[in-house]
């Protein structure tokens, strides 16, 4: 598959290293863009529930393959979320075309871009609602993998798949509520900063509407997750798109699956190859 040139890409809320996470599918699509500009908005490895037991070679062929668009030229900018906030200690920090923050304003083409993660407007992941909220993140991976179960039976019997989670959140009104609330607040917010456009993550809702008030408008758009909704925002001909990734599309190109062996391989240091030649070795006093 030839990739395909885009401005600007925005992904969010991976998680790998969770059982929810089509690390799979992340793989395909990276394989398949060739990228001015990546930006990862957050909850991209979840260290909330990262365990050594669980991190699949497909989880670390997501991580190789933005490394490989790294080394293509892509400018890969990390902005953390609440599941992978440890890194917020090393925000600011910059390595080459790699950079780690915690919030992005972008011009782009004279419209200005406001991108950051959106936990900080949710209360549920501060003090004592955290613990709650991990416990809460056990509980939803539990249900995305009995429902990657049964999907997987539904597809061997040709019927559609569903989705669990996505249910309970249309069916709970407090949780429609709730997501309103958090674009109504995210979009006020960047019409009083003057900002064209402001682009979250962290609620797992793809989105794209323009939001007016009395003080101006502002576009606001959700990346939403590759979770459930497989989905990432892309920046091309001047217009921001939800790209929404769909399994047909990508039959001939699919990745190949890399097995795993259960057990560590026995640790060998002794060998004869030589790694490193140096000619000359002048040393400066």
């Amino acid at each position: 598959m030839e990739r395909r040139q885009v401005d600007v890409v925005v992904m969010s809320d991976l998680h790998l290293g969770t059982y929810g996470c089509h690390a799979r599918e992340i793989v395909n699509y990276l394989k398949s863009i060739q990228p001015q500009i990546l930006v990862l908005n957050g909850d991209i490895i979840d260290i909330w529930q990262f365990s050594k037991r669980y991190f699949p070679v497909s989880h670390m062929q997501v991580l190789k393959e933005i490394m490989h668009l790294l080394s293509k030229g892509t400018r890969v900018i990390y902005i953390t979320g609440n599941h992978d906030e440890a890194l917020r200690r090393y925000s600011d920090m910059n390595m080459g075309n790699f950079q780690l923050t915690d919030k992005l304003v972008m011009e782009i083409n004279g419209k200005m871009t406001w991108i950051f993660h959106g936990d900080v407007f949710d209360a549920t992941t501060k003090g004592s609602a955290k613990l709650l909220a991990k416990l809460g993140g056990h509980g939803y991976d539990l249900l995305i993998l009995i429902n990657s179960c049964i999907n997987r039976i539904l597809k061997l019997m040709g019927r559609e798949k569903m989705s669990f989670s996505k249910k309970v959140k249309n069916s709970v009104k407090k949780a429609v509520a709730w997501i309103g609330d958090f674009e109504q607040t995210a979009a006020e917010l960047a019409i009083e900063k003057k900002y064209d456009y402001v682009i979250c993550g962290h609620i797992h809702q793809p989105q794209k509407r323009e939001v007016v008030t009395g003080d101006g408008s502002v576009v606001y758009l959700n990346s939403g997750d590759w979770i459930e909704n497989l989905t990432s925002l892309e920046y091309s001909n001047n217009e921001w798109t939800i790209f929404q990734y769909e399994e047909k599309d990508f039959v001939k190109a699919a990745a190949p699956v890399v097995m795993m062996e259960k057990k560590l391989p026995q640790l060998n240091v002794v060998t004869d190859e030589v790694s490193l030649f140096l000619h000359s070795l002048v040393m400066h006093s």
